[in-house]
């Protein structure tokens, strides 16, 4: 994979074969996913491949299947827009500041965007990040990519509930289903 690689039916995919600006094809948009990069989305739980791994390849057949229809941004230490729809592990850094991600993102919280956090659930603030996502006015849906005996659903449930969202327990093969679900869930 390359620094800067163009998953198909990205944002980026789309502007290049439908020749419009990034712009006008974040119009095209349904859903929000915050994917997190920090270190500890590099834990195999007892795999072959890193959590970060697993739900990147499940992301990217998530666009493929719905081309345009989903904006990829990246958090760990910084928060980064990723328009080829591919997040990027080895250049955000090690913490995990979901709620500065989450007030990133609150600039497209407009009537029927959709928000999926996908997580291990370990941000480095609890509180800042549940205070972030109580100012939606749309429902932040989560989706807990972690091993099974890990803490972080636990939190990812309460971020949801903040928001009026649902949160899924989700094993990083079923993240591309469960998203689907969610978008359809309304």
């Amino acid at each position: 994979m390359n620094k800067y690689e163009i998953a198909k039916g990205s944002i980026s995919d789309l502007m290049q074969n439908e020749n419009m600006t990034l712009a006008e094809s974040f119009l095209t948009c349904d859903c929000v996913v915050l994917f997190d990069v920090s270190g500890s989305m590099e834990m195999m739980d007892g795999t072959h491949e890193s959590r970060y791994d697993r739900g990147v390849q499940q992301l990217k057949n998530l666009q493929a299947s719905m081309p345009g229809k989903i904006a990829v941004v990246q958090f760990a230490d910084s928060v980064q827009f990723m328009p080829g729809g591919v997040p990027l592990m080895d250049i955000s850094g090690y913490g995990t500041d979901l709620a500065a991600g989450l007030r990133f993102i609150r600039i497209a919280d407009v009537p029927e965007m959709r928000f999926i956090v996908i997580s291990d659930g370990a941000p480095d603030s609890e509180t800042m990040a549940l205070t972030e996502a109580r100012k939606f006015t749309e429902k932040i849906d989560t989706v807990y990519i972690g091993s099974e005996s890990g803490d972080g659903r636990d939190f990812l449930h309460r971020l949801a509930n903040a928001s009026g969202g649902q949160s899924l327990d989700s094993a990083a093969e079923n993240i591309e289903k469960d998203v689907v679900y969610l978008l359809n869930a309304g």
